[in-house]
């Protein structure tokens, strides 16, 4: 930590609480804002103090604009700055998600509010899509002969992840860890490997804001707090595991999953907060605030405990390496969600009929989002809102 800084934990506690209230656009758009504001124009937090945050934010998993946000906290206050951050940074939109978690189970069945929905949840597969291509390219590689001939391991983790993911449709943590381990001894075995042996490892009532069964909230901590340790990336990388509340406990229908993204999509903060209102779905606010806790917990743990120590391992070649592969099976399983979540919605929910309104409007997501360049998130979900309330009314 450094000494005597120019603004006081106070000062820093109310920039995250309204980057959390306003800040709309997802994890890149955020960790954009923090630089402007901290580094640019604040000068709170110095470049490299940032690079540092930005760097641990990568390699550990966890969403990435809350990890940061918790680090710029640590810098100059340490575990209580920290702390503080990651609460007023994570608040404001699990407040607006539970909300609107009472509003969707007490006006579910109004014709307006399916509507609504209808043209959301199409404008969210064009805006998944398009950012699952971004996390390929970026994380994976570009889309080129000569990317498929050097990364040629990553991209066998990410389509071997990706055809699991589509068949099966499940998502396996141990696939996972599976290809870090595997890419890290295979680009960049740690020293001790070379000397020993290897060994495994590894209204309140009607809207049920108290209704919750204690098994069912069991479940949820042990599902989120896998969910929250090992997500790496954007706030959409865990989607992947956010499907199984679909897949494999049946909590919710693929519509009212999609649903779920829609509102992470139109409120403020972290992306990741869509567990709030999922857990709110299945067992109340107690439901929620279990699912918040254990999802965000796991990144606060991983990004205080390292911090101290991150300058003197922040360039081992081991550690980079071993996230480059679970990177890869991590977007792999994204991108063959998408596919299963596309298939589901845009041919009416696994009929053989192509639902035409709902393609278009992700079609025309997908083009806005590629061709014009300044276009935000939010402004494409209350225009497809309105779409889907007009093709629905009349």
């Amino acid at each position: 930590m450094t000494d005597n800084p120019h603004y006081t934990l106070t000062d820093l506690t109310k920039y995250f609480l309204k980057l959390g209230t306003t800040g709309f656009g997802g994890p890149v758009a955020l960790v954009g804002y923090m630089h402007r504001d901290l580094v640019e124009h604040r000068k709170w937090i110095s470049e490299d103090e940032y690079k540092e945050g930005l760097t641990l934010a990568q390699l550990a998993p966890g969403p990435l604009a809350a990890q940061l946000g918790i680090y710029l906290g640590f810098v100059h206050y340490g575990i209580i700055g920290a702390t503080l951050t990651g609460f007023a940074f994570v608040i404001p939109s699990f407040v607006m998600v539970v909300a609107l978690g009472m509003a969707y189970r007490m006006f579910n069945g109004l014709p307006w509010m399916q509507a609504v929905f209808y043209g959301i949840g199409a404008a969210v597969i064009g805006i998944i899509s398009i950012s699952s291509y971004k996390l390929t390219t970026k994380s994976v590689g570009k889309f080129t002969l000569e990317s498929f001939k050097s990364k040629w391991l990553l991209w066998l983790f990410y389509l071997t992840t990706l055809l699991i993911t589509f068949i099966s449709q499940t998502e396996t943590l141990a696939v996972f860890v599976a290809a870090g381990i595997l890419y890290m001894f295979a680009k960049a075995p740690p020293q001790w490997a070379k000397n020993i042996s290897v060994k495994s490892f590894f209204l309140f009532p009607v809207i049920g804001f108290f209704k919750y069964d204690t098994t069912a909230l069991e479940q949820l901590a042990w599902f989120f707090v896998k969910a929250g340790a090992f997500v790496f990336g954007s706030g959409l990388a865990i989607i992947p595991f956010l499907h199984g509340a679909v897949t494999q406990y049946h909590w919710i229908d693929e519509k009212t999953f999609l649903d779920a993204v829609a509102v992470a999509m139109i409120t403020p903060g972290p992306v990741v907060i869509t567990v709030g209102f999922i857990g709110y779905l299945v067992a109340g606010f107690p439901g929620a605030c279990v699912a918040a806790t254990a999802t965000f917990f796991p990144c606060y743990i991983l990004t205080v405990i390292p911090a101290p120590y991150f300058k003197k391992y922040s360039k081992n070649i081991s550690i980079k390496a071993f996230v480059d592969g679970i990177t890869s099976a991590v977007i792999g399983a994204l991108t063959g969600s998408v596919v299963i979540i596309a298939v589901n919605t845009l041919t009416q929910h696994r009929s053989v009929t192509i639902d035409i309104p709902s393609v278009s409007i992700a079609a025309a997501t997908i083009a806005a989002l590629l061709y014009i360049k300044k276009i935000q998130e939010p402004y494409i979900i209350l225009a497809a809102a309105a779409v889907g309330l007009i093709l629905k009314t009349f």
